[in-house]
């Protein structure tokens, strides 16, 4: 590790950026400053891969083309939360979301159907369509927590995404960690969870772990590079103690 300050023997082997296939940190900007963003960057920008612009922030976000810039110039890959196609889509006016992406070069786009209940043919066909242009991550799971799939719908629906041509597929959690793979309150289901990896390489998936709880659950059960989502801009160092056991949490977990 080129970034490290000092020799620790006996560590796992996380791997390395760029464009890393495993391992991946997806960081959740929820409104920062460009001033927030270049501190970000300044402790994080070796362990970020990827930054969502959560739900809709970015229609009220002063200075958004400035921000993505900075991102970019990090060679950080910057996406709009799912929640904006889905509020474009819903008033018939996606060609305009389709202009943001151009206008603001963004190479990454998020497909779900959180808020609003797209058919599974309207969904992949979006899938199919973003992917011959861009990097599609899609996400299964509402963000209704009266809205529970049954397990076997889950990998149905992640092999169907991976099939249509998503990059990887969002495990849905909200910045909450509250719903979809959790429960409300926050703890992990477990057998849910089980039931996706019994059919789905854990390469294809992005779970959304806001909570560090859940990011521990994740990182005992599949090591030190699995793909963590909607991490907190101030939670990063500590995910990559984490994920390098050297914190009380999985101190044991890779002796």
């Amino acid at each position: 590790m080129s970034f490290v300050n000092f020799e620790i023997p006996n560590l796992p082997k996380r791997e390395q950026k760029p464009n890393r296939n495993l391992g991946i940190t997806m960081v959740m900007d929820k409104g920062l400053s460009l001033r927030e963003v270049e501190n970000l960057l300044e402790i994080g920008h070796n362990y970020i891969d990827l930054i969502k612009l959560g739900w809709a922030t970015s229609f009220v976000t002063p200075k958004l083309k400035e921000k993505i810039q900075i991102y970019q110039s990090a060679n950080i890959p910057v996406y709009f939360g799912g929640t904006l196609l889905e509020i474009f889509y819903v008033r018939k006016s996606e060609h305009l979301f389709e202009k943001l992406l151009e206008e603001y070069k963004i190479t990454h786009v998020e497909i779900s159907s959180g808020s609003l209940d797209l058919s599974d043919n309207e969904k992949l066909g979006l899938i199919s369509k973003y992917s011959k242009n861009y990097t599609v991550l899609s996400e299964v799971g509402s963000k209704d927590p009266n809205k529970e799939m049954a397990p076997y719908k889950w990998v149905e629906c992640i092999k169907n995404e991976l099939q249509a041509g998503s990059w990887k597929v969002i495990t849905e959690a909200r910045e909450g960690g509250n719903v979809g793979v959790f429960r409300s309150g926050g703890e992990v289901r477990d057998g849910l969870v089980d039931e996706i990896l019994h059919s789905i390489p854990y390469e294809n998936l992005i779970f959304e772990a806001p909570k560090k709880e859940q990011q521990v659950f994740f990182i005992k059960l599949l090591g030190s590079n699995v793909n963590l989502g909607n991490i907190a801009t101030n939670d990063i160092i500590g995910l990559e103690t984490l994920r390098l056991g050297l914190r009380s949490d999985t101190f044991f977990t890779f002796l």
